[in-house]
């Protein structure tokens, strides 16, 4: 449908709670191709709603790899019923945190349950990249970044960073 702007950190729409969606009408059909044309545009595996401004509980993500078939998900009011103890951990990027990378440990696998496009309710399990994709969109749903999963000290560097490259951007 169109691609949108993608919010970048501190903007303070990405650490806002998104509301749930209850209509799943038109305007959500509409979101959810706006979703996705942006995240292709910008090479991500997964987009959330309030990353181009809006706080509503959807997200999309492909994790297919280059030599498969695109497989893009659209989930709408996610949660996770169930994580496993193993942890894996993916140096995790983020369309909003341009240039940052940083090892993130979360569960290897979750049993998740959402909707889909027309509302109707969805169980899947997921494991690897699709797991940690998931869990890092649902953040964002829950007004969390990857950033404040970092130990304290790593958090405070890389905000510091953050902070230094804004004010480099700003006097360009």
């Amino acid at each position: 449908m169109a691609v949108k702007k993608i919010l970048s950190y501190p903007h303070p729409l990405l650490v806002r709670m998104s509301t749930r969606i209850d209509n799943f009408d038109e305007n959500v059909a509409s979101l959810s191709r706006d979703l996705i044309d942006t995240m292709y545009d910008a090479d991500g595996v997964g987009l959330a709603a309030p990353q181009i401004g809006i706080n509503k509980r959807i997200f999309v993500l492909d994790c297919s790899r280059e030599d498969e078939e695109k497989d893009c998900r659209i989930v709408i009011n996610p949660e996770i019923e169930h994580e496993s103890e193993d942890l894996n951990s993916y140096k995790e990027g983020c369309l909003s945190i341009p240039g940052i990378t940083e090892e993130v440990f979360r569960p290897k696998v979750i049993k998740v349950v959402y909707q889909d496009i027309n509302g109707v309710l969805r169980r899947n399990t997921y494991d690897d990249l699709w797991s940690t994709c998931f869990q890092h969109e649902l953040d964002h749903l829950n007004g969390k970044l990857f950033i404040d999963r970092l130990r304290p000290m790593k958090k405070i560097l890389v905000k510091n960073k953050l902070k230094k490259s804004s004010k480099l951007a700003k006097k360009a």
